[in-house]
């Protein structure tokens, strides 16, 4: 029996479970593959506050999870089960099955990807899915982003602050993105568009250099790179995946997303839910490490029976 089981080991379940071990509660922390979630593949962490300038995403997540380890368990396994209801909870994986009177959900949420040849293969060698941690290294390059939502006008935008030019690349001839973005957009001379269009590969030899693009009205085939043929950025914003399979028919949520109060209290009690898991408008490594912060303070004053 454990007091907190912390189901995933990014930034967020890292943190939560640093401060619910310092505070003598016996935590457990679950993840299914490598702790540090999606920052362990970053080359560098440069918007992280205190980083030092050469800190790897790998590097940071090492240092956090031996903080970490000091305090709690750790077991890397899969979880395949979970029951919430009641006063003890139960998380069944592929290595055993585990009980606790609170669960903090950090399963996170996955990049939703093109799918093309090249995607793959350039992930950090051009290839991008956070302008607010890799637009300083594309400083005077050509940049490409791919969608038509807010979030990937707004990085586009962001964007031209170290392009020399960027380039929306977009499958409708309208966007999704709310009118004043739109308008902003069409109002920036740096940002060209590129619509009805879709990338079907992106190539390169070290580092991306070409992206193949079909128009979906014509069937047009062409590439699209610098004309001086140095490396492009392409940068991908067409979604999240949240990783809340399991949870589904459990707990509240919205297009997947676990709906949490700002405590990141979910509907059922003795759990929460925090990180890219639950629905925000900000997914950063520090906003990640405030969200596993207040959830292991605030359950352990749950688990003290204070101000459910």
């Amino acid at each position: 029996m454990y007091d907190i089981i912390i189901i995933g080991g990014g930034p967020a379940g890292l943190t939560a479970g640093l401060y619910a071990g310092r505070s003598k509660l016996k935590t457990l922390i679950i993840e299914k593959a490598v702790a540090g979630g999606q920052i362990s593949g970053t080359a560098f962490v440069e918007n992280y506050p205190g980083s030092i300038p050469e800190a790897t995403g790998m590097g940071l997540s090492e240092r956090m999870l031996e903080q970490v380890e000091e305090f709690c368990d750790i077991k890397y396994e899969d979880v395949k089960e979970v029951e919430l209801e009641g006063k003890v909870k139960k998380v069944v994986t592929d290595g055993g099955e585990y009980e606790a009177k609170v669960i903090i959900i950090s399963s996170g949420a996955t990049h939703r990807k093109l799918d093309v040849p090249g995607e793959d293969e350039f992930a950090n060698r051009g290839v991008s899915y956070c302008a607010t941690c890799d637009g300083p290294f594309y400083t005077g390059l050509d940049i490409y982003v791919v969608g038509g939502g807010d979030s990937a006008l707004e990085e586009a935008s962001y964007l031209t602050r170290f392009g020399r030019s960027v380039t929306i690349i977009h499958r409708r001839d309208e966007f999704r993105a709310s009118g004043v973005v739109v308008d902003n957009i069409k109002k920036n001379d740096k940002i060209k568009l590129e619509l009805d269009s879709v990338v079907k590969e992106i190539k390169g030899s070290k580092e991306s250099e070409v992206l193949v693009v079909e128009n979906v009205k014509t069937g047009e085939i062409k590439e699209l790179k610098s004309d001086d043929k140095s490396p492009i950025g392409v940068f991908i914003f067409i979604g999240y995946i949240p990783q809340t399979e399991i949870f589904e028919g459990k707990i509240e949520m919205n297009h997947g997303y676990i709906l949490t109060d700002e405590d990141m209290k979910t509907n059922v009690e003795g759990v929460f839910a925090i990180g890219d898991t639950r629905e925000k408008k900000v997914r950063q490594m520090v906003t990640a490490a405030g969200d596993g912060c207040i959830a292991a303070v605030l359950a352990n004053r749950y688990l003290e029976g204070v101000n459910w």
